[in-house]
Protein backbone atom coordinates (compact mmCIF):
# COMPACT_ATOMS: atom_id res chain seq x y z
CA UNK A 1 0.00 0.00 0.00
CA UNK A 2 1.30 3.48 -0.76
CA UNK A 3 1.75 5.23 2.53
CA UNK A 4 0.59 9.27 2.40
CA UNK A 5 1.80 11.90 4.69
CA UNK A 6 -0.79 12.00 7.27
CA UNK A 7 -1.58 15.84 8.10
CA UNK A 8 -5.06 16.45 9.80
CA UNK A 9 -4.90 12.95 11.25
CA UNK A 10 -1.47 12.82 12.38
CA UNK A 11 -2.85 12.58 15.96
CA UNK A 12 -5.40 10.33 15.55
CA UNK A 13 -5.56 7.59 18.18
CA UNK A 14 -8.07 4.35 18.43
CA UNK A 15 -9.14 5.03 21.73
CA UNK A 16 -9.24 9.16 22.25
CA UNK A 17 -8.42 12.22 21.75
CA UNK A 18 -5.13 13.95 20.86
CA UNK A 19 -4.30 15.88 24.25
CA UNK A 20 -3.32 19.91 24.14
CA UNK A 21 0.45 18.57 24.81
CA UNK A 22 0.63 16.14 22.67
CA UNK A 23 -1.06 18.68 19.58
CA UNK A 24 1.44 20.99 20.48
CA UNK A 25 4.41 18.00 20.40
CA UNK A 26 3.43 17.91 16.89
CA UNK A 27 3.68 21.16 16.04
CA UNK A 28 0.54 22.22 17.41
CA UNK A 29 -0.34 26.13 17.99
CA UNK A 30 3.06 26.75 16.01
CA UNK A 31 1.68 28.90 13.30
CA UNK A 32 -0.64 31.08 15.98
CA UNK A 33 2.28 31.88 18.64
CA UNK A 34 4.54 32.78 15.34
CA UNK A 35 1.81 34.86 13.53
CA UNK A 36 -1.04 36.37 16.03
CA UNK A 37 0.10 40.38 16.48
CA UNK A 38 2.98 39.63 14.19
CA UNK A 39 1.45 39.31 10.47
CA UNK A 40 -0.64 41.42 8.97
CA UNK A 41 -4.15 40.31 8.46
CA UNK A 42 -3.86 41.00 4.82
CA UNK A 43 -0.82 38.58 4.66
CA UNK A 44 -2.96 35.44 6.48
CA UNK A 45 -5.60 36.05 4.01
CA UNK A 46 -3.23 35.44 0.77
CA UNK A 47 -1.33 33.18 2.07
CA UNK A 48 -4.87 30.77 2.65
CA UNK A 49 -5.38 32.65 -0.99
CA UNK A 50 -2.26 31.57 -2.66
CA UNK A 51 -2.54 27.49 -0.89
CA UNK A 52 -5.55 27.47 -3.24
CA UNK A 53 -7.78 26.01 -0.17
CA UNK A 54 -11.51 25.18 -1.72
CA UNK A 55 -13.68 24.64 1.00
CA UNK A 56 -14.05 21.51 2.52
CA UNK A 57 -17.71 21.84 2.73
CA UNK A 58 -18.96 20.93 -0.38
CA UNK A 59 -19.03 24.10 -2.29
CA UNK A 60 -15.80 24.25 -2.86
CA UNK A 61 -15.67 28.40 -2.91
CA UNK A 62 -11.79 29.47 -2.14
CA UNK A 63 -11.06 30.18 0.99
CA UNK A 64 -9.01 32.87 0.95
CA UNK A 65 -11.40 34.26 -1.37
CA UNK A 66 -14.60 34.02 1.23
CA UNK A 67 -11.96 35.87 3.62
CA UNK A 68 -10.97 38.43 1.48
CA UNK A 69 -14.67 39.34 0.92
CA UNK A 70 -14.96 40.76 4.38
CA UNK A 71 -14.85 44.34 3.82
CA UNK A 72 -11.67 46.01 5.56
CA UNK A 73 -14.43 49.06 6.92
CA UNK A 74 -16.59 46.55 7.81
CA UNK A 75 -18.48 47.09 11.39
CA UNK A 76 -17.58 45.25 14.54
CA UNK A 77 -18.65 42.68 16.40
CA UNK A 78 -17.08 40.71 13.35
CA UNK A 79 -18.39 36.42 13.84
CA UNK A 80 -16.37 33.17 12.51
CA UNK A 81 -19.04 30.53 12.64
CA UNK A 82 -17.61 26.94 12.50
CA UNK A 83 -20.22 24.97 10.66
CA UNK A 84 -20.15 21.31 12.21
CA UNK A 85 -23.21 20.39 11.32
CA UNK A 86 -22.51 17.45 9.15
CA UNK A 87 -25.65 16.03 8.19
CA UNK A 88 -25.05 15.08 4.52
CA UNK A 89 -25.80 11.12 4.06
CA UNK A 90 -22.42 8.93 4.04
CA UNK A 91 -20.66 12.41 5.59
CA UNK A 92 -18.68 11.97 9.13
CA UNK A 93 -15.03 13.44 8.22
CA UNK A 94 -15.40 16.35 10.55
CA UNK A 95 -17.01 14.22 13.67
CA UNK A 96 -13.84 12.09 13.06
CA UNK A 97 -11.25 15.51 13.52
CA UNK A 98 -12.81 16.46 16.35
CA UNK A 99 -12.58 12.97 18.11
CA UNK A 100 -8.91 12.93 16.67
CA UNK A 101 -7.68 16.56 17.75
CA UNK A 102 -9.97 19.39 19.09
CA UNK A 103 -7.21 21.59 19.17
CA UNK A 104 -6.38 21.85 15.69
CA UNK A 105 -9.98 23.41 15.14
CA UNK A 106 -9.60 25.22 17.81
CA UNK A 107 -6.05 26.76 16.12
CA UNK A 108 -7.71 26.76 12.96
CA UNK A 109 -10.69 29.34 14.06
CA UNK A 110 -8.42 31.46 15.61
CA UNK A 111 -5.98 31.70 13.04
CA UNK A 112 -8.57 32.41 10.34
CA UNK A 113 -10.58 34.88 13.07
CA UNK A 114 -6.89 36.84 12.85
CA UNK A 115 -7.48 37.28 8.96
CA UNK A 116 -10.84 38.75 9.49
CA UNK A 117 -10.54 40.92 12.67
CA UNK A 118 -13.47 38.39 13.88
CA UNK A 119 -13.79 38.86 18.05
CA UNK A 120 -16.33 35.99 18.35
CA UNK A 121 -16.58 32.24 17.42
CA UNK A 122 -19.43 30.09 17.01
CA UNK A 123 -19.70 26.18 16.48
CA UNK A 124 -22.12 24.99 14.96
CA UNK A 125 -23.24 21.49 15.69
CA UNK A 126 -25.67 18.74 15.18
CA UNK A 127 -27.23 17.27 17.86
CA UNK A 128 -25.99 13.77 17.79
CA UNK A 129 -22.78 14.77 18.11
CA UNK A 130 -23.15 15.57 21.75
CA UNK A 131 -20.02 13.77 22.71
CA UNK A 132 -18.25 15.96 19.98
CA UNK A 133 -19.71 19.05 21.44
CA UNK A 134 -18.65 18.09 25.13
CA UNK A 135 -15.16 17.57 23.76
CA UNK A 136 -14.85 21.14 22.07
CA UNK A 137 -16.34 22.44 25.07
CA UNK A 138 -13.96 20.73 27.46
CA UNK A 139 -10.79 21.48 25.31
CA UNK A 140 -12.04 25.02 24.14
CA UNK A 141 -11.60 25.81 28.32
CA UNK A 142 -8.03 24.17 28.16
CA UNK A 143 -7.17 26.43 25.35
CA UNK A 144 -8.14 29.27 26.83
CA UNK A 145 -6.27 28.78 30.42
CA UNK A 146 -3.18 27.88 28.02
CA UNK A 147 -3.41 31.33 26.75
CA UNK A 148 -4.49 30.18 23.09
CA UNK A 149 -8.75 31.36 22.98
CA UNK A 150 -9.77 34.78 24.62
CA UNK A 151 -8.72 37.74 25.72
CA UNK A 152 -5.81 39.44 24.54
CA UNK A 153 -4.12 35.65 23.08
CA UNK A 154 -0.41 35.26 23.72
CA UNK A 155 -0.15 39.02 24.75
CA UNK A 156 -1.14 39.96 21.19
CA UNK A 157 -3.77 42.19 21.73
CA UNK A 158 -6.01 40.36 20.03
CA UNK A 159 -9.62 38.75 21.19
CA UNK A 160 -11.65 36.03 20.18
CA UNK A 161 -13.84 33.63 22.09
CA UNK A 162 -15.34 30.53 21.02
CA UNK A 163 -18.51 29.32 21.91
CA UNK A 164 -20.29 25.63 21.14
CA UNK A 165 -24.20 25.66 19.55
CA UNK A 166 -26.57 22.64 19.01
CA UNK A 167 -28.34 22.66 16.00
CA UNK A 168 -32.17 21.46 16.23
CA UNK A 169 -31.05 19.36 14.18
CA UNK A 170 -32.62 19.45 10.73
CA UNK A 171 -30.15 19.56 7.17
CA UNK A 172 -31.17 22.47 5.93
CA UNK A 173 -29.13 23.89 8.95
CA UNK A 174 -26.23 23.35 6.94
CA UNK A 175 -26.54 26.07 4.58
CA UNK A 176 -25.02 28.67 5.31
CA UNK A 177 -27.18 31.24 5.66
CA UNK A 178 -30.08 28.91 7.18
CA UNK A 179 -27.60 28.56 9.49
CA UNK A 180 -27.16 32.04 10.12
CA UNK A 181 -31.17 32.25 10.80
CA UNK A 182 -31.28 28.99 13.10
CA UNK A 183 -28.26 30.91 15.33
CA UNK A 184 -30.14 34.05 15.49
CA UNK A 185 -33.48 32.01 16.94
CA UNK A 186 -35.12 32.01 13.46
CA UNK A 187 -36.88 29.80 11.20
CA UNK A 188 -33.99 28.03 9.36
CA UNK A 189 -35.14 29.09 5.53
CA UNK A 190 -32.44 30.52 3.61
CA UNK A 191 -31.62 33.92 2.75
CA UNK A 192 -31.02 35.26 -0.66
CA UNK A 193 -27.40 37.11 -1.07
CA UNK A 194 -26.92 40.01 -1.74
CA UNK A 195 -25.72 41.37 0.72
CA UNK A 196 -23.29 37.90 1.08
CA UNK A 197 -22.77 36.62 5.35
CA UNK A 198 -19.56 38.34 5.08
CA UNK A 199 -21.08 42.02 4.41
CA UNK A 200 -23.92 41.12 6.43
CA UNK A 201 -24.60 37.85 8.32
CA UNK A 202 -25.04 37.08 11.62
CA UNK A 203 -27.24 39.99 13.46
CA UNK A 204 -26.31 41.75 10.41
CA UNK A 205 -22.96 41.83 11.22
CA UNK A 206 -20.00 40.47 8.80
CA UNK A 207 -19.90 36.56 9.22
CA UNK A 208 -17.43 34.41 8.07
CA UNK A 209 -18.67 30.28 7.71
CA UNK A 210 -16.33 27.83 7.43
CA UNK A 211 -16.29 24.03 7.40
CA UNK A 212 -14.16 21.84 9.90
CA UNK A 213 -11.95 20.02 7.92
CA UNK A 214 -11.28 23.73 5.69
CA UNK A 215 -10.37 25.10 8.93
CA UNK A 216 -8.16 22.21 10.20
CA UNK A 217 -6.44 22.92 7.65
CA UNK A 218 -5.29 26.59 7.95
CA UNK A 219 -2.53 25.98 11.11
CA UNK A 220 -0.47 23.54 8.54
CA UNK A 221 -0.97 26.22 5.50
CA UNK A 222 0.36 28.78 7.59
CA UNK A 223 2.33 27.34 9.68
CA UNK A 224 4.48 25.26 6.67
CA UNK A 225 3.71 27.62 3.72
CA UNK A 226 1.19 27.50 0.68
CA UNK A 227 3.69 25.70 -1.64
CA UNK A 228 3.73 22.75 0.72
CA UNK A 229 -0.24 22.13 0.85
CA UNK A 230 -0.42 22.53 -2.73
CA UNK A 231 2.37 20.07 -3.22
CA UNK A 232 0.36 17.37 -1.35
CA UNK A 233 -2.14 16.51 -4.13
CA UNK A 234 -1.22 14.19 -6.79
CA UNK A 235 -3.05 16.47 -9.23
CA UNK A 236 -2.72 19.71 -10.31
CA UNK A 237 -5.31 21.43 -9.93
CA UNK A 238 -5.89 19.87 -6.70
CA UNK A 239 -4.06 20.78 -3.42
CA UNK A 240 -3.81 19.94 0.12
CA UNK A 241 -4.96 16.22 1.23
CA UNK A 242 -8.41 15.46 1.83
CA UNK A 243 -10.38 13.12 4.31
CA UNK A 244 -12.68 10.63 2.14
CA UNK A 245 -15.61 8.96 3.78
CA UNK A 246 -15.85 5.66 2.15
CA UNK A 247 -19.24 3.46 2.86
CA UNK A 248 -21.36 1.11 1.62
CA UNK A 249 -20.48 -2.35 -0.29
CA UNK A 250 -16.61 -2.64 0.85
CA UNK A 251 -14.74 -4.57 3.15
CA UNK A 252 -12.99 -1.92 5.58
CA UNK A 253 -15.06 1.38 5.46
CA UNK A 254 -13.96 4.23 7.29
CA UNK A 255 -12.53 7.75 7.10
CA UNK A 256 -9.22 7.89 5.43
CA UNK A 257 -6.80 11.15 4.54
CA UNK A 258 -5.35 10.83 1.29
CA UNK A 259 -3.87 13.46 -1.00
CA UNK A 260 -6.35 15.51 -3.03
CA UNK A 261 -6.70 13.97 -6.65
CA UNK A 262 -6.07 10.43 -5.39
CA UNK A 263 -7.72 7.79 -8.04
CA UNK A 264 -11.05 6.60 -6.86
CA UNK A 265 -9.94 3.14 -7.59
CA UNK A 266 -7.13 2.87 -5.35
CA UNK A 267 -9.13 4.36 -2.60
CA UNK A 268 -11.46 1.42 -3.07
CA UNK A 269 -9.65 -1.65 -3.70
CA UNK A 270 -6.43 -0.60 -1.42
CA UNK A 271 -7.70 1.92 1.54
CA UNK A 272 -11.24 0.82 1.91
CA UNK A 273 -10.06 -3.19 1.57
CA UNK A 274 -11.76 -3.67 -1.61
CA UNK A 275 -15.56 -4.85 -2.73
CA UNK A 276 -17.34 -6.72 0.11
CA UNK A 277 -17.97 -10.37 -0.56
CA UNK A 278 -15.99 -10.66 -3.75
CA UNK A 279 -18.43 -7.86 -5.45
CA UNK A 280 -18.01 -6.31 -8.04
CA UNK A 281 -18.40 -2.26 -8.35
CA UNK A 282 -21.40 -0.62 -9.99
CA UNK A 283 -21.50 2.90 -9.02
CA UNK A 284 -20.37 4.96 -6.17
CA UNK A 285 -21.73 8.52 -4.98
CA UNK A 286 -18.63 10.36 -4.72
CA UNK A 287 -19.64 13.44 -2.40
CA UNK A 288 -22.74 12.35 -0.78
CA UNK A 289 -26.20 12.03 -1.27
CA UNK A 290 -26.44 15.16 -3.23
CA UNK A 291 -23.98 14.20 -5.80
CA UNK A 292 -24.60 12.14 -9.07
CA UNK A 293 -24.24 8.60 -9.20
CA UNK A 294 -20.25 7.64 -10.95
CA UNK A 295 -20.38 4.42 -12.99
CA UNK A 296 -17.95 2.03 -13.20
CA UNK A 297 -16.62 3.63 -16.35
CA UNK A 298 -14.78 5.95 -13.84
CA UNK A 299 -13.58 3.89 -11.70
CA UNK A 300 -10.17 5.28 -12.46
CA UNK A 301 -11.35 8.97 -11.89
CA UNK A 302 -9.04 11.05 -10.32
CA UNK A 303 -10.79 11.95 -7.11
CA UNK A 304 -10.48 16.20 -6.89
CA UNK A 305 -12.92 19.03 -7.51
CA UNK A 306 -12.16 19.29 -11.14
CA UNK A 307 -11.85 15.51 -12.01
CA UNK A 308 -15.53 15.24 -10.77
CA UNK A 309 -16.55 18.19 -12.25
CA UNK A 310 -14.25 17.01 -15.64
CA UNK A 311 -17.64 14.50 -15.77
CA UNK A 312 -20.60 16.22 -14.75
CA UNK A 313 -20.57 15.21 -11.36
CA UNK A 314 -19.28 16.87 -8.01
CA UNK A 315 -16.38 15.86 -5.15
CA UNK A 316 -18.74 17.50 -2.87
CA UNK A 317 -18.01 16.07 0.52
CA UNK A 318 -15.89 13.16 -0.50
CA UNK A 319 -18.55 11.17 1.27
CA UNK A 320 -17.85 7.95 -0.98
CA UNK A 321 -21.15 5.47 -1.43
CA UNK A 322 -20.12 2.55 -2.85
CA UNK A 323 -23.03 0.14 -4.41
CA UNK A 324 -22.19 -3.29 -6.35
CA UNK A 325 -24.31 -5.43 -9.08
CA UNK A 326 -26.38 -6.63 -6.43
CA UNK A 327 -27.79 -3.11 -5.41
CA UNK A 328 -30.61 -1.75 -6.91
CA UNK A 329 -30.23 1.88 -7.34
CA UNK A 330 -33.78 2.86 -8.03
CA UNK A 331 -34.14 1.69 -4.43
CA UNK A 332 -31.21 3.89 -3.26
CA UNK A 333 -32.42 6.73 -5.09
CA UNK A 334 -36.05 6.22 -3.61
CA UNK A 335 -34.51 6.69 0.24
CA UNK A 336 -32.22 9.33 -0.52
CA UNK A 337 -35.33 11.36 -2.13
CA UNK A 338 -37.54 10.48 0.75
CA UNK A 339 -34.14 11.45 3.04
CA UNK A 340 -34.53 15.29 1.07
CA UNK A 341 -38.14 15.70 0.93
CA UNK A 342 -38.23 14.79 4.99
CA UNK A 343 -35.29 17.46 5.36
CA UNK A 344 -37.01 20.33 2.83
CA UNK A 345 -37.54 23.71 4.47
CA UNK A 346 -40.62 23.84 2.24
CA UNK A 347 -39.81 27.86 1.55
CA UNK A 348 -39.99 27.81 -2.41
CA UNK A 349 -42.33 25.66 -4.46
CA UNK A 350 -40.01 24.26 -6.29
CA UNK A 351 -38.53 22.02 -3.21
CA UNK A 352 -41.42 21.92 -1.69
CA UNK A 353 -43.88 20.21 -4.34
CA UNK A 354 -41.20 18.93 -6.63
CA UNK A 355 -39.44 16.86 -4.41
CA UNK A 356 -42.78 14.55 -3.04
CA UNK A 357 -43.76 14.88 -6.50
CA UNK A 358 -40.34 12.67 -7.61
CA UNK A 359 -40.53 10.78 -4.95
CA UNK A 360 -44.13 9.45 -5.31
CA UNK A 361 -43.38 8.35 -8.90
CA UNK A 362 -40.10 6.38 -7.79
CA UNK A 363 -42.09 4.68 -5.54
CA UNK A 364 -44.35 3.55 -7.53
CA UNK A 365 -41.86 2.13 -9.75
CA UNK A 366 -40.00 0.08 -7.07
CA UNK A 367 -42.61 -1.25 -5.95
CA UNK A 368 -43.74 -2.36 -9.58
CA UNK A 369 -46.79 0.29 -10.23
CA UNK A 370 -44.60 2.55 -12.98
CA UNK A 371 -45.21 3.52 -16.00
CA UNK A 372 -43.18 4.62 -19.17
CA UNK A 373 -44.59 7.92 -19.09
CA UNK A 374 -43.05 8.41 -15.31
CA UNK A 375 -39.12 8.92 -16.58
CA UNK A 376 -40.04 11.94 -18.47
CA UNK A 377 -41.98 13.38 -15.85
CA UNK A 378 -39.60 12.52 -13.34
CA UNK A 379 -36.78 14.04 -15.27
CA UNK A 380 -38.98 17.20 -16.36
CA UNK A 381 -39.49 17.71 -12.58
CA UNK A 382 -35.99 16.98 -11.78
CA UNK A 383 -35.01 20.11 -14.05
CA UNK A 384 -37.48 21.97 -12.15
CA UNK A 385 -35.66 21.62 -9.26
CA UNK A 386 -32.61 23.80 -10.41
CA UNK A 387 -35.68 26.81 -9.92
CA UNK A 388 -35.30 26.61 -6.14
CA UNK A 389 -34.19 29.04 -4.33
CA UNK A 390 -31.24 27.78 -2.56
CA UNK A 391 -29.12 24.95 -3.54
CA UNK A 392 -30.95 21.84 -1.56
CA UNK A 393 -32.84 20.74 -4.19
CA UNK A 394 -30.73 21.04 -7.16
CA UNK A 395 -28.57 18.33 -5.10
CA UNK A 396 -31.88 16.61 -4.61
CA UNK A 397 -31.75 16.19 -8.03
CA UNK A 398 -28.52 14.89 -9.01
CA UNK A 399 -29.19 11.24 -8.04
CA UNK A 400 -32.22 11.48 -9.98
CA UNK A 401 -30.78 12.79 -13.02
CA UNK A 402 -28.12 10.38 -12.66
CA UNK A 403 -30.50 7.38 -12.42
CA UNK A 404 -31.85 8.71 -15.21
CA UNK A 405 -28.64 9.11 -17.03
CA UNK A 406 -27.34 5.79 -16.50
CA UNK A 407 -29.44 3.43 -15.42
CA UNK A 408 -32.43 4.19 -17.42
CA UNK A 409 -32.16 0.26 -18.14
CA UNK A 410 -32.68 -0.60 -14.44
CA UNK A 411 -35.84 1.41 -14.54
CA UNK A 412 -37.10 -0.35 -17.16
CA UNK A 413 -36.66 -3.36 -15.79
CA UNK A 414 -38.52 -2.35 -12.80
CA UNK A 415 -41.94 -1.05 -15.16
CA UNK A 416 -41.94 -4.06 -17.69
CA UNK A 417 -41.37 -6.63 -15.02
CA UNK A 418 -44.04 -5.09 -12.81
CA UNK A 419 -41.45 -5.87 -9.83
CA UNK A 420 -38.06 -4.86 -8.58
CA UNK A 421 -35.91 -7.30 -10.41
CA UNK A 422 -33.39 -7.41 -7.62
CA UNK A 423 -35.45 -8.86 -5.42
CA UNK A 424 -36.00 -12.16 -7.36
Amino acid sequence: MTSYPKVLLQNRKPDRIATIDEYRESGGYTALTESLGKVPSADVRQTIQNAVLLGRGGAAFPAGMKMSTVPEDAPFPRYLVCNADEMEPGTFKDRVLIHADPHQLIEGMVLTASGVQAEKGIVFIRPEYESAARILEREVGIARDAGFVGKDILGSGFDFHIDVHRSGGRYICGEVTAQLNALEGRRPNPRKPPPFPTVKGLWDRPTLVNNVETLCCVPHILKNGADWFKHLALTETGAGTKLYCVSGKVNTPGCFELPMGVPLREIVETHAGGMRSGGTFKACLPGGASTGFLPKEHFDIDMDFEGLKAVGNRLGTAAIMVFDESTCLVRVTCNLIDFFARESCGWCTPCREGIPYIKDLLWRIENGQGEVAYLDMIDRMARHLWNAYCAFAPGAAAPVQSLLEYYRDELMAHIEGGSCPFDK
